[in-house]
């Protein structure tokens, strides 16, 4: 039981800064991120050594394995960890994390022979991490280890090293994982985007894997999101002005597209080609003498967020989509603003 002159150790310390600290705050802040720079500067050189070499073998092992990639640690590496198997799960990457301590007590079960094991351990000597590492020589599974300790436990163990440089950490007192942590998830994201790459994976893949959310809705094709049938505002070439604006107000797109005798879009009609034209003639005049030759066009399976990149870059609200030139649908600016893609 404490005693009344007893006290907790935080709790005398001011955690009001006085008016006149802001600047050390800022000067605090700044000398943080120039230690974090200066640690993936480091982390970067070494990959001109032993660690690119030794960072394509993992890449390679990963993608050789006909199992899954366990992802462990404790502590702070834990949490890269996490963030690590989320990533590779996301973009390919058969992954996912098992806590070492869970593992000595049953899920072990959760890794099979054809795994691979990524461990990480800032100094290589994680004691929890003593039986996932037993566990992978026992069965012959192949072990990564990400540690800046190659002379480690867990370094000396491991069939493939990642050593990261020792880095200071950004914490005044070169205890708090900051800078490390930095490098580790850095490592980890190089990792997973390697294995993008040396996998083909695709925008067609993260459409599968990411079905919620804003990126899901970037990832939506034209095809998705256009308005087709009899909702598309087509006139023939051929036909006068007074019919041609029935067909727009209709529609409600601002424009409509024209078509030749072949059924292929050879021109649109917009609200400038009306302001250009304007005048007593007008509605008896053939939509083939207002239109505007040669409209902007997509196709159906080009990606939402691109075709809304174009109508910014072209300063346009609506798209037809064609197929071998004939129109099989309209895109209007406000179905991409309602999908969530901007």
């Amino acid at each position: 039981m404490k005693t009344a002159t007893e006290t907790v150790p935080f709790r005398n310390l001011s955690l009001v800064p006085a008016q006149d600290a802001t600047d050390d705050i800022r000067l605090s802040a700044t000398r943080s991120l120039q230690s974090g720079m200066a640690a993936m500067r480091e982390l970067t050189a070494a990959f001109e050594g032993d660690l690119g070499e030794a960072f394509e073998r993992a890449v390679l092992t990963i993608v050789q394995a006909k199992g899954r990639v366990i992802v462990c640690g404790v502590g702070k590496s834990g949490h890269i960890g996490r963030k690590l198997s989320a990533t590779l799960a996301s973009t390919g990457t058969h992954a996912f994390f098992v806590h070492p301590t869970e593992a000595s007590h049953g899920d072990l079960g959760m890794i099979a022979p054809d795994d691979v094991i990524i461990a990480l351990s800032w100094s290589g000597e994680t004691a929890e991490l003593g039986d996932v590492v037993s566990f992978s020589r026992r069965f012959s599974i192949p072990l990564i280890a990400i540690t800046s300790k190659p002379d480690s436990t867990l370094g000396r163990a491991a069939d493939v090293l990642l050593a990261l440089p020792r880095v200071r950490e950004s914490c005044p007192y070169d205890l708090a994982p900051t800078s490390s942590t930095l490098i580790q998830l850095a490592l980890g994201d190089a990792l997973a985007v390697a294995l993008i790459e040396k996998r083909g994976f695709t925008s067609a893949g993260f459409k599968v894997l990411h079905p919620g959310g804003k990126l899901a809705a970037r990832l939506k094709n034209v095809q998705q999101l256009m308005h087709d049938g009899s909702e598309v505002p087509l006139v023939r070439d051929d036909t006068v002005m007074s019919e041609a604006l029935i067909v727009i107000a209709s529609r409600r797109y601002g424009c409509c597209g024209v078509t030749d005798a072949d059924g292929r879009l050879v021109g649109i009609v917009t609200d400038g080609d009306l302001r250009r034209h304007m005048g007593p003639a007008l509605l008896n005049t053939p939509v083939r003498d207002v239109m505007t030759a040669d409209p902007i066009i997509v196709e159906p399976d080009l990606l939402a967020s691109s075709a809304l990149g174009l109508m910014n870059r072209k300063r346009i609200t609506a798209l037809f989509v064609t197929s071998e030139r004939r129109p099989v649908g309209i895109l209007h600016i406000h179905d991409l603003l309602r999908a969530g893609v901007a």
